[in-house]
């Protein structure tokens, strides 16, 4: 649905804004109820102003193209606003929509308006990136297969590639240009011109590209403000170092930045060095713009134990092909309060973190780095699950919504702790009168300090009970001061600032911080207190002198403090949370009023009807539910069902019984294979009179074609995605000797060959060692001799099979994308004519359904093996997947049914196993759509999410696996089981994703 202004308020909290103000400021009057109407976006040199009020951005990066099932999406955007998201940024990738020229789909999977309708109504913000260019780790960084064979140099100023450029600009363009926050409805409110361009900085073509770009978004109608994310703090790209045509202030500097976790945080802007280039400081009169900052790290093909590394080129930590749990581990959540507040306190007021739902680089999407997990060890893994990691999410990106003095912060006078171990970065908030204080340690042990604040009443040192602050072992906090609870004041807080909610009749706010730190809150009072400990251990002092309560206590769940009289009419209920309490705290509104709700790990959304308040979410396990709601709510249910409350002495009510977690979910095994040898191109006898002659004598990539050769690449027939066969026949008078193939592809590229149907032999590229070219273009060149009893006189047929492992990226914009993939030369020694190829791949538009990346050109693939309702009556029985050694494929296929509780969101895997020193790969389809790519002797990746809506969790299903094995090892997995990866009692509607069956598929083929 499209949101009017006050709805998508409400859904973002910012009506929250209106109830709890810093003392002496006026309630700004709701906008009026509805048609949607145009909003604004504007900026200064502090933040996004929208709709008139500062709203810093707290985003996470997430990429529908990474998670082909749409109703999936509005569970992450729900997981990421109940978490303090209040913005999601996006790519979308040309390739992903574009599998010909002038051919564009924004349906099915592909629907980028119904993400950002989701988005809208999830109540997040929205970065648009729409490349061109976005890198991301996919093929050809999200250039299109069919643009490697293109005339022009890419991401320059060519006019024919901007003639592509703008023909996809345009088709993408016109669904962002509907959801624009400035036109009605939308949530769009930056707009990505192309992406890390470190290229032509400071010449024409650089320039007048850039220019290009911003005069097509501005006449496609993008008319919120736009920006560049430069791949550093380089100073690249500032306002006014291009052509705007005359156009003032609607353009940001961005900038991305990728620290190792193993160091010190960088200092980018307020406390940043460098000049020109310090970051933020590169562009003082806009906002800082982290564009991309890291939540995660990419993971590399091949484990440890098979030699394979990444180096990390941002800041030299190496990843190693370890998994994502390593990356997980070393960016957990003291890595994120330790780098995202560095970065607030830099002046970082829109802050994307990449990536913060990895997801799935399914079929041939991903580049060669990388394999099909995209997991990123980010904060919401690949199966939808959130992580400890969110927490520090939560509990920032709430502060930031509900506390505007963070909007607006200016660098203070110097301040420092009494320990050396821990640095101090000082800021002020001039329209409030706020200070708040960046305490970070970057030492390896717990440090103890005290620290001078400035207050209203002067400078004091903070605590002021025994025993001081603790800041852990690298870790960060936030200390404030003269922050507005509403109607009281809260003179200083040494533990964070959570979050704060003012209602018709109480004031609520949260203070958090770590399990066991001491946490010391001061309030201004004008009078004598009331002053009750609810729930807890809490110590209370009443200064009568000062004017102040001071309340100590150690942090352990959730201590309740209840402050009345002391000045002000109505009570305020504080609330210390450690970080497990703060977990399963979520503030929402509902009919205009702040709801907090206490209990399950995920609510969702929260609707009043009258004296009813229902609530959605999930349920892990069996949890308590409790909710502070205005006083006239008597009434609450739980995904639709009634749960019986009783008030409590803290003004909320509490569910007499436990909500109860997921029912336990039983996973069949996986049985009933039946398996079928594949490759009949090997066959000398096998016709391929329909397959494309190699006849071509240029090409249109960058790759010179041998000389005397034509060309064998395979873009340059049309085969863009996965694998590729050649075949060629080749008259010999007998002493043909060694049949030489060069071959290009990307990391753990492969090639085998065939003469006269017997195997030559499989090549198969390395997995670099702590390499950074990991995502480069392999090429081998294959010397196979010819079996001595097959060398006779006559003609003899060669057949060539290629699994390309994706285009090469574009990030040095020198056109790498247009590298060879395939054979780029053959030479056959005693040979007395030239080899004569034709070439055969998989069709980038015969499955509009799931789309140009999907599959390649094994025969079962395109013979509709992978697909359900294949008759494989015929195929034999398998009772297991391991066979002998034998080079080429072979395919098993199985149904399974499931038989998942509709109330239950059930997370399955697919889980393959076997020894490690067996060399085979494995292609995974279900129901048809290619889940992603296994390899049995490089690792690390053994399970791969099935995501809900392909895989239905109640019906059958239908599995198939390609194996290619190299013919020197037993080849197929010897375990082949279902995993679930998460469960929860919830869940969003699932919609089942449409796409044909082979019945289907061949009627539509004709």
């Amino acid at each position: 649905m499209e949101l009017s202004r006050r709805a998508f308020g409400a859904l973002t909290g910012s009506a929250l804004f209106s109830l709890a103000l810093p003392a002496g400021a006026a309630a700004a009057a709701p906008p009026p109820a509805g048609p949607p109407s145009a909003g604004t976006v504007t900026f200064d040199r502090y933040s996004l102003i929208i709709d008139g009020r500062r709203v810093p951005l707290w985003s996470g990066e997430v990429h529908p193209f990474r998670l082909p099932s749409p109703s999936l999406w509005l569970d992450v955007l729900q997981k990421m606003r109940a978490n303090g998201y209040n913005a999601v940024s996006i790519y979308a990738s040309w390739n992903y929509h574009s599998p010909a020229p002038g051919r564009y789909d924004f349906t099915g999977v592909r629907d980028l308006g119904l993400f950002l309708r989701m988005a809208a109504d999830a109540g997040l913000y929205v970065i648009a990136r729409p490349g061109p260019y976005i890198n991301a780790e996919v093929d050809a960084g999200g250039y299109p297969g069919w643009l490697t064979t293109t005339p022009g140099r890419a991401r320059s100023n060519d006019p024919t590639y901007l003639g592509h450029v703008d023909e996809w600009l345009s088709a993408v363009n016109a669904v962002i240009a509907r959801h624009l926050h400035t036109d009605g409805g939308g949530s769009v409110v930056l707009y990505q011109l192309e992406n890390e361009y470190a290229s032509h900085t400071a010449d024409p073509v650089g320039q007048q590209y850039m220019a290009h770009l911003y005069a097509k978004a501005r006449a496609d109608g993008i008319d919120v403000p736009l920006f560049h994310n430069d791949k550093g703090r380089n100073g690249y790209w500032i306002p006014g170092s291009f052509d705007t045509g005359g156009e003032q202030g609607r353009y940001l500097y961005g900038f991305d930045g990728y620290p190792s976790p193993t160091g010190a945080p960088p200092d980018w802007g307020y406390f940043g060095s460098g000049g020109a280039k310090g970051g933020a400081t590169a562009s003082p009169q806009t906002p800082g713009l982290m564009a991309e900052f890291g939540g995660g790290w990419f993971d590399p093909w091949g484990g440890a134990e098979f030699g394979g590394g990444w180096f990390d080129p941002w800041g030299g930590a190496e990843f190693g092909g370890k998994g994502y749990a390593e990356s997980r581990r070393t960016r957990d959540a003291a890595y994120e309060r330790r780098f995202y507040l560095t970065n607030l306190a830099n002046g970082i007021k829109i802050h994307n973190v990449y990536m913060t739902f990895g997801g799935t680089s399914w079929g041939w999407l991903p580049a060669p780095v990388v394999y099909t997990s995209y997991d990123y060890g980010a904060a919401i893994d690949e199966a939808r699950n959130a992580t400890s990691k969110v927490v520090p999410m939560r509990q920032t990106g709430t502060m930031l919504a509900t506390f505007p003095d963070f909007a607006a912060l200016d660098r203070a006078a110097d301040a420092a702790a009494s320990s050396t171990a821990v640095r101090v970065y000082h800021l002020t908030a001039a329209e409030t009168g706020a200070h708040v204080y960046f305490l970070r340690n970057d030492t390896s042990a717990d440090a103890t300090c005290t620290l001078p604040v400035v207050t209203a009443a002067g400078t004091v040192t903070v605590p002021a009970a025994p025993g001081g602050l603790r800041v852990g072992a690298k870790d960060m906090k936030i200390v404030a001061t003269e922050l507005s609870l509403g109607r009281r004041t809260l003179r200083y807080t040494t533990a964070q600032p959570m979050l704060r909610a003012a209602g018709a009749r109480r004031d609520v706010a949260v203070l958090t911080g770590r399990p066991g730190d001491p946490a010391e809150a001061v309030l201004a009072v004008d009078a004598d207190p009331t002053v009750t400990v609810l729930g807890g251990s809490a110590d209370t002092v009443h200064d009568a002198a000062t004017g102040t309560l001071r309340i100590n206590t150690v942090l352990g769940g959730l201590t309740r403090v209840l402050v009345t009289g002391g000045g002000a009419e109505e009570p305020l209920l504080l609330l210390f949370a450690d970080d497990d309490a703060s977990a399963v705290l979520r503030l929402l509104t509902a009919a205009g009023e702040p709801v907090l709700v206490s209990g399950p790990p995920l609510v969702r959304t929260a609707e009043r009807e009258g004296a009813v308040l229902r609530l959605t979410g999930d349920t892990t396990q069996d949890c308590p539910l409790e909710v502070w709601a205005e006083p006239a709510v008597r009434e609450v249910f739980w995904n639709a069902r009634r749960v019986a409350v009783t008030p409590t002495a803290s003004g909320s009510l509490l569910a007499r019984d436990p909500l109860t977690g997921p029912p336990s979910v039983t996973l069949p095994d996986l049985t009933g294979w039946r398996q079928a040898p594949e490759n009949p191109e090997s066959d000398p006898a096998y016709d391929d009179s329909a397959w494309r002659a190699c006849d071509l004598t240029t090409s249109g990539g960058t790759t010179p074609v041998p000389a005397g050769s034509p060309v064998l690449f395979a873009d340059d027939y049309g085969f863009h995605y996965g694998d590729v066969w050649y075949r060629a026949r080749v008259d010999s008078p007998g002493d043909a000797g060694t049949l030489s193939l060069s071959y290009s592809s990307g990391t753990q590229g492969l090639l085998m060959a065939w003469w006269d149907g017997r195997p030559l032999g499989t090549h198969r590229q390395p997995v670099p060692a702590k390499s950074q070219d990991t995502q480069g273009t392999w090429t081998a060149t294959v010397d196979l001799p010819v079996p001595g009893d097959l060398a006779g006189p006559g003609r003899h047929t060669v057949a060539v099979l290629v699994r390309r492992m994706a285009h090469e990226e574009d990030g040095g914009a020198n056109d790498a994308f247009k590298s060879a993939r395939g054979l780029t030369s053959a030479r056959l020694d005693g040979a007395t004519s030239a080899l004569t190829w034709r070439v055969q791949g998989g069709s980038t538009t015969g499955d509009p359904a799931r789309g140009p990346l999907n599959t390649g050109g094994l025969h079962g693939e395109r013979a509709g093996w992978h697909l359900p309702g294949f008759p494989d009556r015929d195929w034999a029985p398998a009772a297991t997947l391991q066979t002998g050694p034998r080079q080429g494929v072979s395919w098993y296929r199985t149904d399974f049914r499931l038989a998942i509780d509709r109330a239950v969101d059930g997370s399955v895997g697919l889980t393959l196993d076997d020894d490690p020193a067996h060399a085979y790969r494995v292609q995974i389809f279900l129901n048809g759509w290619n889940m992603g790519q296994y390899i049995n002797d490089a690792g690390p990746q053994h399970t791969f999410v099935l995501p809900n809506g392909i895989l239905r969790p109640r019906g059958t299903n239908t599995l198939a696996l390609a194996v290619l094995a190299d013919g020197t090892t037993p080849a197929g997995p010897a375990g082949v089981s279902l995993t679930l990866m998460g469960i929860a009692a919830g869940g969003v509607p699932l919609t089942l994703v449409d796409a044909p069956g082979y019945a289907e598929s061949r009627a539509a083929a004709g």
